[in-house]
């Protein structure tokens, strides 16, 4: 069986779920080698400004090591913060046929890439788009360093469109790109049960919120770049009895947002949920809004989650994803980010007789974008061409 290596950070609550599904279906065997060895116990996430760790399992299912790192900052947050003597020398015991690399920008995950190309081949997995890119001399020194950075991968693995053409125009060729898609695990959202919306309904009933009322939800970091301010522009000036605008999680806004929502009645705060708790989260809500802003709202997966959960969307131009999940007057409508007039307009086309059948439209379509796609993908990635 071919092996194939897995150079990740941290563990994440996006790819642990496809790690475990690519190790129980035994069409290759997989190994993960984590590179921030204190994210063992968690990580404090400095948007959230909180200690986070997920209270869903994270590290069962497949095979994994934390690798030594010898940064005296371990972290994501600068490329010395990952520093892994070892990881080479650990990944050429295991024996693995090829590597696949999450995030270049790291001095570990880079020198794994330059190490490997030529002796086994080299997978890498981004979600960057050109989506903020201006013209000038220092996105032409970018696109230089980038086309440099990518000499050292065999094929990417695509999540996207936006994402497709930032690797074709970093010297990727059509035959190095590998469409896998960019999901969340859609099982744990879904509610064939009901218990979801039974618990949503108790919920709801204690945020007086009531069965004609039609409830937006804003769920994630209170950050610049998703433009939680926006929304909350936008419930002010919607100040109508039956319009509902949660937000749900915390950040360097919050207070900011607060104060600017103080009077209005239509406007809720919840505070940061956990990952057992969002499936429920999300069905408080008639319309899931991510009003992103940029810069680098490379993706935003919670446009896959709340899809999961049968929700409408309604979405920025500067959310990568919604190209690919978002389709107009179907599941949803797209917005031009940072207009408010746009999105008040588009808010309003919502409405309690419609957001049920754009919901069962969503659910649709995110059936196109699971863990079994994308674990497809790389399984006959490895076993036909390698």
């Amino acid at each position: 069986m071919k092996k194939l290596a897995i150079i990740s950070t941290h563990p994440i609550q996006y790819n642990a779920p496809a790690f475990r599904m690519l190790a129980q279906r035994s069409h290759i065997k997989i190994k993960v080698f984590y590179t921030w060895e204190n994210s063992k116990n968690g990580v404090f996430d400095k948007k959230f400004n909180k200690k986070i760790k997920w209270d869903i399992p994270l590290l069962e299912g497949y095979e994994y090591q934390f690798i030594k790192n010898i940064s005296s900052d371990q972290g994501t947050h600068h490329r010395k913060g990952i520093i892994n003597p070892t990881l080479n020398a650990e990944i050429e015991a295991w024996g693995a046929n090829a590597v696949l690399v999450y995030g270049w920008n790291f001095e570990s995950h880079f020198k794994a890439m330059r190490y490997f190309k030529g002796k086994i081949p080299v997978l890498f997995r981004g979600d960057s788009t050109l989506m903020d890119e201006k013209p000038g001399f220092k996105t032409i020194l970018r696109r230089i360093a980038l086309k440099f950075v990518y000499r050292y991968i065999d094929y990417a693995l695509y999540v996207g469109t936006h994402n497709k053409n930032y690797y074709l125009k970093h010297g990727i060729n059509e035959k190095q790109l590998i469409y896998a898609p960019h999901t969340v695990d859609n099982e744990r959202f879904y509610d064939s049960a009901g218990l979801f919306e039974t618990k949503a309904t108790s919920w709801k009933k204690e945020l007086k919120i009531n069965e004609n009322d039609l409830v937006f939800l804003f769920a994630g970091k209170f950050e610049n770049k998703k433009d939680p301010l926006l929304l909350i522009q936008a419930a002010k000036n919607l100040n109508n009895a039956n319009y509902k605008f949660i937000f749900a999680g915390d950040g360097e806004l919050k207070s900011e947002m607060l104060e600017s929502a103080k009077n209005f009645s239509n406007i809720l705060f919840l505070p940061f949920q956990n990952q057992s708790q969002m499936p429920v989260l999300y069905r408080l809500a008639d319309v899931f809004v991510l009003p992103s802003k940029g810069p680098n709202e490379t993706w935003g997966l919670a446009i896959n989650e709340a899809m999961a959960c049968g929700r409408a969307i309604l979405g920025s131009t500067k959310v990568g994803g919604n190209i690919d999940l978002v389709e107009n007057g179907k599941n949803g409508y797209i917005f031009e980010a940072g207009n408010l007039e746009d999105f008040i307009e588009n808010a309003s086309n919502f409405t309690k007789k419609n957001v049920e059948s754009f919901g069962n439209k969503s659910l649709k379509i995110v059936e196109n974008h699971s863990f079994i796609k994308f674990c497809s993908a790389l399984e006959k990635l490895i076993t036909e061409t390698m």
